[in-house]
């Protein structure tokens, strides 16, 4: 079958030919007297698979050639144009979406005048940075019409990886904690020594796993014991000089010891305000794991990040992150730290 190029559009004016493109795959816009107007990323598809050839001053045009005038004319045309084969090759029907976002899919067995679409979809180079507040903008947009929406980041070998995003409201089983008494503690370095039997028994086995137990006394982090202070349920002590350490002072600190002390801090406030025991993810490369019961009983739901309102972070980060969360079967969430509230984004794997 044969299409002529007009700018960046590909026409194909047989009637018999048209309808037989655009009833098998749902491929362009029918025109007022049976022809078919195509897109450049929908004709070089064709043409690649050897269903149609374009002609260009009588001359036929590869689909490299093609790929080449898309590029000259939209910056990331080919990585779109990865996006937009590979999900046709898994038999989705795919259409252009509406800036930013890239693509409309349709499940299988569905088309635009059967079905809605299931995914909106945008395609993103490896190379590209991850914007937090920018996927939240497309995620509203998706959700504001009931679609899913997936992230196609394309590697250098031209592999495509999708990754779901969602809002997540994390929940766990605890209670608020137990303010009937306070205890002390002695702030040495990097941490907090808790030495009465009492209040370590309160602390560590009350249900909120507070620190970890080294022999007969407990050990808080930093951030375990700016918690406790700031409800009034900890009073510290200066480990050297035995002077009293007020909140913040502590923070001050804390801060000096790892200058996103405020912003954990605030993560970790809002985990344990929604009942999840909540310990260092230190081991998985994040700031939080986070427990909806007892840590005894089952394993951590979430590994939690906590980050500011503006975070970005490079693809391959974010790809090993989300990975090692798979891996170790958790739930790695992006909490975003703002004046108003912690807000909990989730990123996994998906295959279309």
């Amino acid at each position: 079958m044969t299409g002529k190029l007009a700018g960046n559009e590909v026409l194909v004016e047989d009637q018999a030919e048209a309808s037989q493109i655009h009833n098998k795959g749902s491929y362009g816009v029918p025109q007022t007297g049976g022809g078919l107007k195509l897109d450049l990323m929908e004709a070089i598809y064709l043409v690649e698979s050897e269903r149609l050839e374009i002609l260009s001053d009588d001359k036929k045009l590869s689909a490299s050639t093609l790929l080449m005038l898309g590029h000259k004319s939209s910056e990331g045309f080919e990585v779109r144009y990865l996006v937009y084969r590979e999900l046709r090759q898994r038999g989705y029907i795919v259409k252009l979406g509406q800036p930013p976002l890239d693509f409309r899919v349709f499940p299988r067995g569905g088309a635009p005048t059967k079905t809605p679409s299931k995914w909106w979809v945008s395609a993103i180079s490896e190379r590209s940075t991850f914007d937090l507040s920018k996927s939240l903008e497309h995620l509203d947009r998706t959700n504001d019409v009931r679609k899913k929406l997936l992230l196609a980041v394309v590697d250098e070998e031209s592999d495509v990886t999708y990754y779901d995003v969602k809002r997540v409201t994390p929940k766990g089983k605890l209670g608020a904690v137990d303010l009937s008494r306070t205890m002390d503690g002695a702030l040495m370095a990097d941490r907090v020594l808790i030495p009465d039997p009492e209040s370590v028994l309160a602390l560590h086995s009350g249900g909120h796993n507070f620190g970890k137990q080294i022999g007969p006394t407990l050990q808080l982090s930093l951030i375990e014991a700016a918690f406790l202070v700031e409800l009034g349920a900890l009073k510290l002590t200066d480990a050297k000089v035995g002077r009293s350490v007020n909140l913040a002072t502590l923070k001050r600190r804390a801060r000096a010891l790892q200058p996103d002390f405020a912003l954990r801090l605030e993560a970790f406030k809002d985990l344990k305000g929604r009942g999840l025991i909540v310990k260092t993810g230190f081991k998985y490369g994040s700031h939080f794991r986070a427990y909806e019961g007892d840590q005894n009983t089952q394993h951590a739901r979430y590994l939690v990040h906590a980050v500011p309102e503006d975070y970005t972070a490079m693809w391959p980060e974010v790809s090993r992150a989300v990975r090692l969360a798979h891996g170790v079967k958790k739930e790695i969430l992006l909490g975003k730290v703002s004046k108003k509230a912690v807000e909990y984004v989730s990123l996994s794997r998906y295959r279309p």
